[in-house]
């Protein structure tokens, strides 16, 4: 180089230099802990006696997987008639429209790996003599889908609504776009203690309302026909603000030449919602939907703070249960294995909702 000349570096240069402090963050905060979870989890490893002595940990390979998963002398049946039986259905749907090329090909495949999964898997229980390991195990992991089933089309559809109904440019609707929007900036201890007080028997707003129409007031909290629907509903108030704003941006994308001509052929208000903004919102509802499955199945402060897992385990919850295992019973390669498998079933139903959004749009 001659003396006085610059030294530049060339765009590839430039971007591993831009790119390697979020790489090592990435690496040391995200991969790194990862797979030493992972490492935990095939280790027999109680918190309190590692932490005085680090080789108090002992290896057991996938043991505690089956001590969490499995039970003695597990057969399979039909257990669950009813699911089972939507199973059988949705195999011979996907057989059906894969025959008819009614659906692509990898939606059918989605909807044959569902429909499998619920066939085969509520099969698996004791047999005479026999009981699961684990016996709160799969209940909460029943809990948790059952939370996430509610909780991510509540907020979806009412997100979606209500960005419709706020897609206009006007100072009133600017006012209401921050106005609901402003829940997602609470943190999940304030949101909580409003809805502990709306859900209270005696001075809560709803208990006062349903005095006025003459109906007794439901304790949500404590009844285990409400607890989890109560627990839904916090979390669909809470959720709406960042699902919103998705929307939004995803209607405001649309040319508003489309709407003009389908007024023109008299597709107007739902009509026009239904064939105009639902197709070009596929991919925004994609987004949503994963995203929303991905924070609701980590649910933890509602049920946490809310019912404490109560009544009688009804609303107990994956990563509750962990947190239980790992920091208060101490057994952490347990807790392990179970935060594998939450992984493994988020990413599970997230690449199911991905191959359906990426075959539809």
């Amino acid at each position: 180089m001659r003396e006085g000349r610059k030294a530049y570096l060339s765009q590839t240069q430039a971007a591993w230099v831009l790119l390697t402090p979020f790489l090592a963050t990435y690496a040391l905060f995200l991969i790194y802990p990862f797979f030493r979870g992972i490492w935990i989890s095939l280790h027999d490893w109680n918190l309190l006696a590692v932490a005085f002595n680090p080789d108090a940990k002992e290896f057991v390979g996938l043991r505690n997987y089956e001590r969490v998963m499995w039970g003695r002398n597990i057969t399979w049946g039909f257990a669950s008639p009813v699911l089972q039986a939507l199973g059988l259905l949705g195999l011979v749907a996907a057989a059906y429209l894969l025959r008819t090329n009614r659906l692509g090909r990898l939606n059918v495949i989605a909807l044959a790996v569902v429909s499998a999964a619920l066939v085969f898997l509520p099969g698996f229980h004791p047999g005479e003599g026999g009981r699961w390991y684990d016996r709160r195990f799969w209940p909460t992991v029943g809990n948790t889908i059952l939370f996430v089933a509610w909780a991510v089309p509540g907020v979806t559809i009412s997100a979606m609504v209500l960005a419709a109904a706020l897609n206009r440019e006007t100072k009133a609707m600017g006012a209401l776009r921050t106005l609901f929007f402003l829940s997602q900036v609470l943190s999940v201890t304030v949101v909580t203690l409003i809805w502990q007080i709306m859900f209270s028997p005696r001075q809560g707003l709803i208990a006062n309302v349903m005095e006025v129409f003459g109906a007794s007031p439901i304790n949500w909290l404590t009844d285990e026909k409400f607890a989890m629907a109560a627990i839904v509903i916090a979390t669909v108030w809470w959720s709406l603000g960042i699902a919103m704003i998705l929307f939004l941006a995803g209607l405001q994308d649309i040319s508003k030449d489309i709407y003009e001509a389908a007024a023109l052929d008299n597709a107007k208000g739902i009509k026009a919602f239904w064939y105009i903004t639902l197709p070009n919102l596929r991919r925004t509802i994609t987004l949503v939907v994963v995203l929303q499955i991905i924070l609701h199945f980590q649910v933890f402060g509602q049920s946490h703070l809310m019912t404490q897992g109560g009544p009688n385990d009804t609303t107990q919850v994956l990563v509750r249960y962990i947190y239980q295992t790992g920091f208060r019973d101490s057994e952490l390669g347990r807790a392990s294995a179970m935060a594998v498998f939450l992984f493994l079933i988020m990413g599970l139903f997230s690449v199911v909702q991905f191959i359906v959004g990426r075959e539809k749009s």
